[in-house]
């Protein structure tokens, strides 16, 4: 819940809502023999929480990896898009990508556990800052009036996530839910125009998975932020997304509404069917 007026914008697209954010074309990833996604394809529009289901090895964290870049896909394009025009992300290095505004959490937490919440905070501002963090840490010169001008976007982020009690504490002495949210945070702090969520709810209790849809949507609906949201929760899914695309073995077997989804044979039969039994 706000506490108090927000000054800095946690969205750097300036995409008008509506309009595509990222197109994925007909996109190809072989590692050997093995082929892990298959003319996948799908667009995002900006200003949606645009969630990717499937069952366990179906592609979904391969599908982030490659729009982040940290693989690079044999076949087919991905377009990142800007106010400053439209970017092909397939060949790009990952440095570069979180400049355009990408920013990803993982399934496995990665984050600095001996550094406190605001220090992991500040890290997640580093492609914004002209000296470096460490030196910011230091508070001298340039460096302090840096760090003055990037902390107070990391205060309205630890507002947003209700992270205020925790902010000196190191991240290894936090509960898991928690360390979570400092995940989530350390991604807002780039200013995403597209952020990336992997099963940021793996792991959790019904409780914890309720506060964590929570802050996504005030991230969405609040900041504005457009998300690609992996989620195994079928009913968190179906509740704050507004589309969803399926994988199955690598391929896409629907894409459209959660009504749409919800009600596709294909869907039941590789996913939603096997969820029952």
């Amino acid at each position: 819940m706000l506490t108090r007026a927000y000054h800095h914008a946690l969205n750097s697209s300036t995409i008008a809502p509506g309009e595509p954010v990222l197109d994925i074309v007909d996109i190809g990833l072989h590692f050997g023999g093995v082929t892990a996604l298959k003319d996948v394809g799908f667009r995002v529009t900006q200003g949606h929480i645009h969630s990717v289901i499937g069952p366990n090895g179906a592609g979904k964290s391969s599908l982030l990896n490659c729009i982040s870049g940290l693989y690079h896909p044999q076949e087919g394009s991905i377009h990142l898009h800007t106010a400053s025009g439209s970017h092909e992300l397939t060949a790009m290095q990952p440095h570069r990508i979180a400049r355009l505004g990408v920013a990803r959490s993982f399934q496995n937490i990665e984050l600095f556990t001996h550094l406190t919440v605001l220090e992991n905070l500040m890290l997640g501002r580093h492609v914004h800052m002209r000296h470096g963090v460490l030196a910011s840490m230091a508070w001298f010169g340039p460096a302090r009036r840096q760090e003055i001008e990037h902390r107070g976007l990391v205060e309205e982020v630890i507002d947003l996530l209700s992270l205020q009690p925790h902010r000196h504490k190191p991240v290894g002495a936090l509960a898991y839910g928690v360390q979570k949210r400092v995940e989530l945070g350390r991604a807002l702090c780039l200013q995403p125009a597209l952020l990336l969520l992997d099963e940021p709810m793996a792991g959790m209790n019904s409780e914890e998975k309720e506060d964590v849809a929570r802050y996504i949507l005030d991230v969405h609906e609040l900041a504005g932020v457009t998300v690609i949201l992996i989620e195994h929760d079928m009913a968190v899914v179906m509740d704050i997304s507004d589309r969803v695309s399926v994988l199955d073995f690598g391929r896409l077997i629907a894409d459209g509404t959660p009504d749409e989804v919800k009600t596709n044979s294909q869907v039941v039969e590789a996913y939603l069917g096997a969820e029952e039994h």
